[in-house]
């Protein structure tokens, strides 16, 4: 006869015997149901993380990029409508953060030389359409080029060496007042964490609300919450950018046009009469 084990009891000092292998201890599995907690393996999360030469994170960057590319090939796969003619401001932040080095060579630098590549690009896939550019430093706004389909007029003012010399705080709210005229969209390239405003933003973005002005933020820096806010009231886009690459992907999927609003995505039929040809059994009079 085959002997069988009895589970080890151990006596209590003031009560009865514990049974030290109880099977119906559940809270003592593990997740599998087999074996204790504390004998199954655990799983190294952060193995998954490559890091380069500078020893900076790659897996988690790479994995958020393939995941914004598969994003963005099945939306260009969608039937929309979009409109042909866009008049666009793109406000360029030229505060003092702009001089920081994150970006490669710097800021200001990588945004002014991905500003010329998108305008260039933008009249290629718009050629109807007219651009303008805004600046803000110093807590103020300045129109650099009035709205225009000329691309070489944009590119030859982002080169001149006093539009590319940062200093000061931006002004968002002046910027966006300044840019109210172009009834369509505004692009906003935003590196501070503040903004120096003359008075309630809010104000503004009602304003741009009436107007059906749709605003969109890259922010170089950090999610800032009233970027956000204006860019959620207004239907825009929000994002920030992780480095040289995602910026200029960012930028550049504000070339084609967006998506019609359902109060503009309206088709307007005109009656038409085209000339028929009728046989008549009696004689008739016609015109020669």
């Amino acid at each position: 006869m085959a002997a069988t084990s009895k589970p080890k009891s151990k006596a209590g000092k003031n009560g009865p015997a514990i049974n030290i292998d109880d099977d119906e201890g559940h809270g003592l599995m593990g997740a599998s149901g087999q074996g204790y907690s504390w004998e199954e393996e655990y799983k190294r999360s952060w193995d998954i993380l490559q890091e380069d030469e500078q020893g900076s994170l790659l897996g988690v960057v790479n994995s958020i990029q393939q995941q914004m590319k598969r994003r963005r090939l099945n939306k260009d796969t969608q039937v929309i409508q979009r409109g042909i003619i866009r008049h666009m401001y793109m406000v360029i932040d030229i505060s003092r953060a702009m001089a920081e080095l994150d970006l490669k060579p710097s800021r200001i630098e990588c945004t002014l030389n991905l500003a010329e590549q998108f305008i260039g690009e933008f009249f290629d896939q718009n050629p109807l359409s007219q651009l303008g550019v805004i600046i803000t430093r110093d807590s103020l706004a300045e129109k650099l080029t009035e709205l225009t389909g000329n691309p070489n007029d944009h590119i030859n003012a982002l080169k001149k060496r006093i539009n590319r010399e940062p200093r000061g705080d931006p002004s968002l709210q002046n910027a966006l007042n300044l840019a109210r005229t172009s009834l369509s969209e505004i692009l906003v390239l935003f590196a501070s964490l503040t903004t120096c405003d003359p008075d309630n933003i809010m104000d503004t973005v009602d304003a741009l609300q009436r107007n059906d002005i749709r605003v969109s933020v890259i922010g170089l820096s950090a999610e800032v919450q009233v970027c956000k806010t204006i860019c959620k009231e207004t239907k825009g886009a929000y994002n920030v950018v992780m480095n040289e690459g995602h910026f200029k992907e960012l930028l550049f999927d504000k070339i084609p046009p967006p998506a019609l609003a359902a109060a503009q995505n309206t088709s307007n039929l005109i009656r038409m009469g085209f000339p028929i040809t009728k046989l008549f059994e009696l004689p008739t009079l016609c015109a020669w």
